[in-house]
């Protein structure tokens, strides 16, 4: 056997699979027994055959260098995640939650602004936010909703509670690798699958189709939903590509479509012009509509704002929707939950320090060898700084950042982010992971059963971001019956 778990040693972490005792948790206790079965050749071909098949299914993402775009494989772990489904109940409650509240939020800001007038939230925070869209001032989205898509980095403690880290609330990616990492996984370890009642994640797609048509403007059995990209050297390009293939969308470039004198966006097809009703964009505000915005966009639609005010559009997620994914705005989404649904919080945030504020900034500057700070508004592990890890230099230089700027930074005590055993140069090694579930809110809201694990393949490093290092598993939420 080549795998003895009596001798893996998360180093005092939280670990997903293995207690500190060295036994595995109820939930993986096959997955741990069959896994200790397996030689290390079988291993090994366990591990050859995922690749293949990630090569096989084209599944890549491209990282931006000075160099230019490079595509790479996506980089893929075959020991599977595990939790429990009584565990994982609450934190699909704790989400719907959170995304009802955010969005009455994002709802109540672009109109009365009620929140602001009680003093709950303030309005320096608003005044200065990098994403507040005036252009989508008095204007109401069908169901109240503006962000129909939210992905919530969650992450595990020592104390072994979930926390979300921050909402990703403008264009949301990786769920295409949640979906092709249970693909994989099914090639790579079929009976497994017969051992555990795991729930399935493959319905993402058709769910996502169903709450974009629920939003069409017209009542149309079957309405013209469309995914608009910035195109193959856009990072995301195989997921754009992928949901429109899984939806029986089309995959639109700006140039592929226009609005005409009515108002209404239309497709140019063979056939000639035909009216889209939804438009699942990829591409952010700032690109969208060089009426609206940057005039010297070439990705965008001109007058695509106007057919969306017209109500002839439904854009998905909403312009303007990323108001709230902004780091300082997360830090106030408990009192959001408070004071629109009378509810306290399922899932807390972790505990984050506003730089912006002169006492907060005080305590951030004297402790950044402590403390992860991260800029506001900026996403995929970049502009941040983790004190622990960081030299003096660099923390001399981020405490110039956070004077010159305060509204722009936040900070957080580094979690002792939990564990999982990953492939490693042949052996199997903890490594700290954290969780992207994906939600859906329309009419009605879904959200996947888990969701997308990125993993910090760097020994010790927290850092799980693919394009910083990171790679991923297969998430299982499996039903262990009445036990849990």
């Amino acid at each position: 056997m080549s795998i003895d778990w009596k001798s893996y040693d998360a180093n005092g972490f939280y670990d997903e699979l293995i207690t500190a005792r060295g036994k595995p948790r109820p939930a993986g206790s096959v997955l741990a027994k069959y896994l200790g079965s397996l030689s290390d050749q079988e291993i090994n071909e366990r591990k050859l055959a995922a690749e293949h098949a990630i090569i096989e299914m084209g599944i890549s993402f491209t990282v931006y260098t000075e160099g230019g775009n490079i595509d790479r494989a996506w980089p893929f772990d075959i020991i599977p995640r595990i939790i429990a489904r009584s565990e994982w109940d609450p934190v699909d409650r704790g989400l719907r939650q959170r995304l009802t509240a955010l969005n009455l939020f994002i709802d109540d800001i672009y109109n009365e602004q009620r929140i602001v007038r009680d003093k709950v939230f303030p309005a320096e925070v608003l005044a200065q936010s990098k994403n507040f869209r005036e252009q989508c001032r008095d204007f109401h989205p069908v169901h109240g909703v503006w962000a129909h898509i939210c992905g919530s980095d969650l992450v595990r403690d020592a104390d072994g509670r979930i926390y979300v880290l921050e909402d990703n609330l403008r264009v949301p990616s990786g769920v295409s690798y949640m979906l092709e990492n249970r693909q994989v996984t099914k090639r790579v370890f079929p009976e497994l699958f017969e051992n555990y009642r795991i729930q399935p994640v493959d319905e993402y797609p058709a769910q996502l189709f169903d709450m974009l048509a629920s939003l069409s403007p017209r009542p149309l059995d079957y309405p013209e939903v469309v995914v608009l990209t910035p195109g193959i050297y856009n990072s995301a390009y195989f997921e754009h590509a992928y949901l429109a293939q899984g939806m029986g969308a089309e995959l639109v470039e700006g140039s592929d479509l226009l609005v005409a004198d009515d108002d209404c966006v239309y497709m140019r097809t063979i056939e000639g012009l035909e009216r889209v009703d939804v438009i699942y964009r990829r591409i952010d505000d700032w690109f969208m509509d060089p009426e609206a915005f940057d005039p010297d966009s070439l990705l965008g639609v001109p007058g695509l704002m106007r057919a969306w005010r017209a109500g002839n559009v439904a854009l998905v997620n909403a312009p303007g929707a990323g108001v709230a994914d902004d780091k300082v705005v997360y830090a106030y989404v408990p009192e959001m939950i408070r004071y629109y649904l009378d509810e306290e919080p399922i899932i807390d945030n972790v505990p984050t320090y506003l730089c912006m504020d002169p006492k907060q900034c005080e305590y951030v500057l004297a402790n950044l060898d402590q403390l992860v700070v991260k800029p506001a508004n900026e996403s995929g592990g970049y502009g941040m700084i983790v004190g622990p890890h960081a030299t003096k230099a660099q923390r001399r230089e981020f405490a110039e950042l956070i004077r010159r700027d305060p509204r722009n930074y936040i900070a957080q005590p580094t979690l002792k982010i939990s564990t999982a055993p990953t492939l490693c140069d042949g052996h199997v090694e903890p490594r700290h992971l954290d969780l992207r579930p994906f939600v859906l809110q329309g009419v009605r809201t879904n959200v996947t059963a888990g969701g997308l694990t990125r993993v910090a393949l760097n020994k010790g490093s927290l850092v799980v971001n693919s394009s910083q290092g990171g790679g991923s598993k297969d998430t299982w939420i499996v039903d262990l019956g009445s036990g849990g």
